[in-house]
């Protein structure tokens, strides 16, 4: 059965599902459409005061399959391509109800860079965070990257992404990545608590007080994703990445020549 993306609405509160246990949640085009759907739909409500994005089984979500990195079965070109899922990950910014983010087992690649751009991350107990991308021969290209060096500075964000090593929970919450480790038994109802407690605020405080605190980091973030717009789509084209299309499929060792 391929995954879904569930949105149910219960009272003030969203609740956003990321539904395919047996790839860990990862996500394929069909998803992403369902995602943005959601997003484009929640932000033409005033109903909605809170938002829950969880996921099942094992992992919040394992990112997207590997086997589908740099590869594009659209008739849209690289560069509309990215476009398309930086205006449907940009939604986050038009909904006027706060995100909290429950995370359990992995979050990986660009869904933890999503996952990033959301307002409150908490985690299950073993929770882990990865960016894998420069390993598969491409680069960060969610966002996110921006929001994590405004938490963890140069040094930290530069050894996730260059060398792609786990970040554990308890390190991610030293950092202030998450706000909160529960037990796994506990994470959607503890998730449910508090944005029951954003829902039942004054509607008008929240809003602003969001606002206040996006204003003081959207711009970087936005210049972050132009960067990565470009670099990406230069980076697609370039013979370093084609030479690791074409080593991995010869199992052989690559020559880079960085151009």
């Amino acid at each position: 059965m391929a995954g879904q993306v569930h949105l149910e609405v219960n009272g003030l509160v969203a609740t956003i599902t990321n539904d395919n246990p047996d790839k860990h949640n990862a996500f394929d085009d069909d998803m992403d459409a369902q995602l943005f759907g959601i997003f484009d739909e929640i932000k033409q409500r005033n109903d909605i005061r809170a938002i829950v994005w969880r996921g099942v089984g094992k992992s919040w979500s394992s990112g997207r399959d590997v086997g589908s990195i740099g590869t594009n079965k659209t008739d849209l070109t690289h560069h509309e391509l990215m476009t398309r899922g930086h205006k449907g990950i940009q939604q986050i910014w038009e909904i006027e109800a706060p995100i909290i983010v429950a995370i359990q087992g992995w979050a990986l690649g660009g869904s933890f860079q999503r996952a990033l751009m959301c307002d409150i991350r908490i985690a299950a107990e073993g929770a882990k965070f990865m960016l894998p991308e420069v390993g598969h021969g491409v680069i960060p290209d969610t966002g996110g990257v921006a929001v994590l060096y405004e938490m963890c500075g140069h040094g930290v964000v530069s050894d996730m992404v260059l060398t792609g090593r786990r970040m554990e929970a308890t390190e991610a919450l030293r950092h202030g990545v998450i706000s909160r480790i529960v037990a796994p038994e506990d994470l959607d109802e503890t998730a449910q608590e508090m944005a029951h407690k954003i829902a039942g605020a004054p509607a008008v405080a929240v809003k602003l007080s969001r606002r206040v605190i996006s204003h003081m980091s959207r711009p970087t973030i936005r210049a972050s994703m132009d960067d990565e717009l470009i670099y990406q789509t230069f980076l697609n084209k370039s013979e370093d990445f084609a030479e690791f299309k074409a080593a991995r499929a010869e199992e052989r060792e690559p020559n880079y020549r960085g151009s």
